[in-house]
């Protein structure tokens, strides 16, 4: 406590007398001050990262539900000497999926009134532990309402309790199954067991791209209690879109359709691609596949709008992008960078030689529906408006700082300094800038002198050399599509990726992010782990640890596992790989999870506690302007509300 003698200045006191709002008496002041010390001293919470979802929603919903393995690691504390693992598996599969793994027990299950009987007696003893480390008054909060009591109840039950209190809750078991409300009662207690098992969840950027259930995701972590986001280069670019930025839309729809989603777009998001079709299957009929029609349509708009884009802006020092005028039709080849290479077609009848760039009438008019139908979609919005809520370029988390792709490095190991708009930054300012210019794009009027530059922005955040959510030199993609000498298909990534495994400089890098304690960490996604080649995601003496979540199946034989998770508890931080999801039925039929290995790499000595938490801090201001308050009312400066 701090305290004793008191000069307020006038802003102090005028501080306080709000306060004395929600506070209004001596002993409500006490109380909350008993209550918050109370907080500070419990264990802190679990935190579980996730990075790279790219769409795979199976995957990311079953790691969810099974909290990257907290569920398991909790029930075979409490079970582990009285079950088997059968038995303990069980119990996992019905905390994951209830609703589908009620409807396969009642189809196998005999005796449903004493399976009903165990099971419940089995949660409950699951729950109690995970509820252990949070004070009484959140685990309320977080109780779903329409079990509140009954669940507070049977939670705090005591082995040693009297036989009436055992009669007691042993009735309220009864009275449960008896009237049939068992299913809903065991469904509200999985999702609070999930509930309390994880404390924060952390996704380090790219939730769309690649796999068919981006928008699913969405909607999941929009339900989550806690939650953030470190936009990655996919994210951008889908908040481009639906900022208003043409690239961005343009680049969405080909990745859709490269990836083959076109059901995220068309169903997922009310974005029609019939006058695409359309378009396609009329000027490029030599393809004969419609998909690859489209995809081929929509790849020259996207070029032609990236050499108008960088011709706009000579500062992005990308004109070795602009490759539609490099192509000699004669002899079917392009330059690029000095070397000459052979194109699988030159048929590119919407191309002007004259002025390659130049969008015709068709392009022009398919474009503006692509960017109404982004624009007006409210589901699609509705996503966007929450990365935009609960995300960011980083964030500074308990003294991790976390970011997707990486801060741009020169090869000499400094800071390279990127030319935004007139202004070189590098660095944390570049990251303040840019998340400034990302909301600036979405949320600034129309009419706003700046916003043309701000769209702009958020393709060069996608695709642009210097981009700190890209990391590459350049991306390939008129190579890997008209080239098929792989050789053209290099993306030389950013020397941060060789400096990072460096732990002064990862210490370099927190520092400037304002991080100096020696629990610091870099936590990192965006680059695959080459597991199957002996890489190790703990870099640089554990100052930096990429979890790539590699859920995407395409990404498998590159990493040859199916990519990682990080769990942070009171204990320390454990990485956890993951092998690749069998689906949801195998969990249901044979209760198989996802094999996971946890390698805990860093341990504290001493049990970490919410007071050395960012939470902690804001509790102990909290307890200092608390005690500010009581010490004004104790010496008379404000009047303290009387009680009858």
């Amino acid at each position: 406590m701090r305290s004793t003698e008191y000069h307020l200045s006038n802003h102090e006191l005028k501080y306080l007398k709000l306060l004395a709002e929600d506070y209004p008496t001596i002993q409500a002041v006490c109380t909350e001050i008993i209550n918050l010390q109370a907080i500070l001293n419990l264990p802190k919470g679990t935190e579980h990262f996730m990075s790279d979802l790219h769409g795979e929603y199976d995957a990311f919903y079953h790691i969810v539900n099974n909290c990257s393995g907290v569920i398991r690691e909790k029930v075979d504390l409490v079970f582990g000497k009285t079950l088997s693992d059968q038995e303990r598996s069980e119990i996992c599969t019905l905390i994951y999926y209830p609703e589908q793994k009620l409807r396969y027990i009642k189809q196998t299950e005999s005796n449903l009134d004493a399976w009903y009987q165990k099971t419940l007696h089995q949660l409950i003893g699951v729950c109690r532990i995970t509820a252990s480390k949070y004070t009484r008054s959140k685990v309320r909060k977080a109780l779903p309402p329409e079990f509140s009591y009954i669940i507070d109840e049977l939670l705090h039950a005591q082995p040693g309790e009297d036989s009436n209190q055992q009669v007691y809750h042993a009735k309220i078991i009864d009275t449960i199954i008896g009237i049939n409300n068992a299913d809903e009662f065991i469904t509200a207690l999985c999702s609070l067991i999930k509930r309390l098992a994880v404390d924060y969840l952390h996704i380090v950027g790219d939730i769309f791209d690649r796999g068919p259930g981006a928008d699913r995701i969405m909607d999941l972590l929009m339900q989550h209690h806690a939650v953030d986001v470190e936009w990655g280069n996919h994210d951008i670019l889908w908040m481009g879109a639906a900022s208003g930025s043409e690239a961005c839309a343009a680049a969405v729809v080909r990745n859709t359709v490269a990836g083959g989603n076109l059901a995220t777009l068309e169903s997922g998001y009310g974005i029609s691609m019939r006058e695409l079709a359309m378009f396609a299957k009329e000027q490029y009929p030599e393809c004969g596949d419609l998909n690859h029609a489209i995809r081929k349509a929509i790849s020259i708009i996207l070029f032609k709008l990236e050499g108008q884009l960088i011709r706009r802006h000579p500062e992005f020092q990308m004109e070795h992008r602009m490759l539609l005028h490099q192509i000699n039709y004669e002899q079917g080849t392009i330059e690029i960078e000095g070397k000459t290479y052979k194109l699988n077609t030159t048929v590119f009848p919407t191309v002007n030689r004259e002025n390659p760039y130049e969008l015709t009438e068709e392009e022009k008019n398919i474009l503006h529906g692509l960017i109404e139908d982004f624009k007006e979609s409210e589901r699609l919005n509705r996503h966007m408006r929450f990365l935009y809520a609960k995300g960011s370029m980083y964030k500074c988390f308990n003294q991790n700082l976390l970011f997707h792709g990486c801060i741009p490095m020169t090869a000499d190991g400094e800071l390279t300094g990127v030319n935004v708009g007139g202004r070189i930054v590098k660095g944390k300012e570049l990251m303040d800038l840019s998340d400034k210019l990302v909301r600036r794009a979405y949320f600034a009027p129309p009419t706003a002198a700046d916003k043309p530059f701000c769209l702009d922005y958020m393709w060069y955040l996608w695709s642009g050399k210097d981009s700190p959510l890209f990391g590459r030199e350049k991306m390939t993609t008129f190579e890997r599509m008209f080239i098929d000498d792989k050789s053209a298909w290099t993306e030389k990534k950013n020397p941060y990726y060789k400096w990072y495994n460096q732990e002064e400089v990862c210490e370099m890098l927190l520092r400037e992010f304002g991080l100096n304690t020696p629990f610091c960490h870099i936590i990192n996604g965006h680059v695959p782990v080459r597991a199957g080649d002996g890489e190790s995601p703990i870099k640089a003496g554990g100052k930096l640890i990429v979890i790539d979540g590699g859920f995407c199946e395409a990404y498998h034989p590159t990493t040859g596992i199916a990519g990682y998770t990080l769990i942070y508890n009171s204990h320390g931080m454990r990485i956890k790989s993951h092998q690749p999801f069998d689906g949801v039925r195998s969990a249901l039929e044979e209760n198989k999870d996802i094999q996971s290995r946890s390698d805990v790499f860093e341990t504290h000595f001493a049990r970490m506690m919410v007071m050395d938490t960012d939470n902690g801090n804001d509790i102990s201001n909290q307890i200092y302007d608390l005690t500010m308050l009581l010490n004004a009312y104790r010496q008379g400066l404000l009047s303290p509300k009387v009680t009858k």
